[in-house]
């Protein structure tokens, strides 16, 4: 189903006015690591944008950074949701965090969410940062890791500029070619099948644009090789819409040798880590990613 874009965009608008901050249980919030966090400007070709950085206890220098990219549909402008994993990096990784406040559709459509990351990722990677830019990760959940994908494909194209060393994907979404009604199956979450159609329409009104290779890196018309792009963590949740496109992101990947691991969680669904999964499920997952983020630096 494709929605008359005035809908589209006015649901849309009404899900950012939805109140903004993190409301994890405390279990999963890990707000007893400590950060220091401040507010940052970074300059992009559409605009300037805030973002948080988060800096290790250690401090910034010497250390590699982490490009956060948070979910909501390309259409929500809540980066604050994912404080807890930008707090879990910054002190178990030990690397600045930089949480991205983007400009979502339907203000910006495709692909400016992309150019935006990818700008914000070559600012972040410069030398004159406080931080080793040279040594570069992108993370991103949903849309966000739709972002990640994209971007860290636009550095891939532009030869290695900035470098990325690791693309971490967390139930991200990664084909926009096939509506969301006909990615379900049985036991799986019907929240993205309902909101799929103001998502994607918001985001991507051209239909024909969204086999882009940034909009639908998964999808059948993008074969492109990809030896040479920046590996990758793929993180699917069984019952989420949204698995199958990982899975088949992540086997494109691992024929490129392109691919660190998939964890593919069971009994979870979308944003299971902000939905009501326990510690024992989200701290494994938030520890994998520290892992990859420090041997993709080491």
């Amino acid at each position: 189903m494709v929605l008359p874009g005035w809908l589209a965009d006015g649901v849309a608008k009404l899900l950012q006015r939805a109140p903004r901050g993190s409301r994890l249980p405390p279990e999963v919030a890990f707000a007893d690591l400590p950060a220091t966090t401040e507010e940052i400007a970074v300059p992009t070709r559409h605009g300037t944008l805030r973002a948080i950085q988060y800096s290790p206890p250690s401090g910034a220098a010497g250390r590699g950074v982490y490009l956060n990219l948070h979910g909501g549909g390309f259409v929500i402008r809540h980066p604050e949701q994912d404080d807890a994993l930008c707090r879990f990096m910054a002190f178990h990784a030990g690397v600045t965090v930089i949480n991205l406040d983007y400009i979502p559709a339907p203000q910006s459509r495709f692909p400016g969410p992309v150019e935006q990351v990818y700008d914000v990722a070559t600012w972040v990677a410069s030398p004159e940062r406080p931080w080793d830019g040279s040594k570069l990760a992108l993370g991103g959940q949903s849309a966000g890791g739709a972002l990640a994908a994209a971007a860290a494909r636009l550095a891939f194209e532009e030869g290695g500029r900035p470098e990325v060393l690791l693309q971490v994907l967390m139930y991200p979404a990664l084909d926009l070619s096939i509506p969301a009604a006909r990615k379900w199956s049985p036991g799986q979450e019907k929240f993205l099948v309902r909101m799929g159609p103001v998502f994607n329409s918001a985001y991507c009104p051209d239909v024909r644009l969204r086999a882009d290779r940034l909009a639908s890196p998964a999808g059948v018309k993008d074969t492109a090789p990809l030896a040479g792009i920046a590996p990758a963590l793929v993180i699917s949740a069984e019952h989420d819409v949204l698995r199958d496109e990982a899975a088949r992101y992540a086997q494109r990947l691992r024929a490129e040798d392109a691919l660190i691991d998939h964890l593919d969680l069971h009994g979870v669904g979308h944003a299971f880590n902000m939905g009501g999964a326990g510690r024992e499920v989200v701290e494994p997952v938030y520890e994998k990613i520290a892992e990859s983020v420090k041997a993709a630096f080491a």
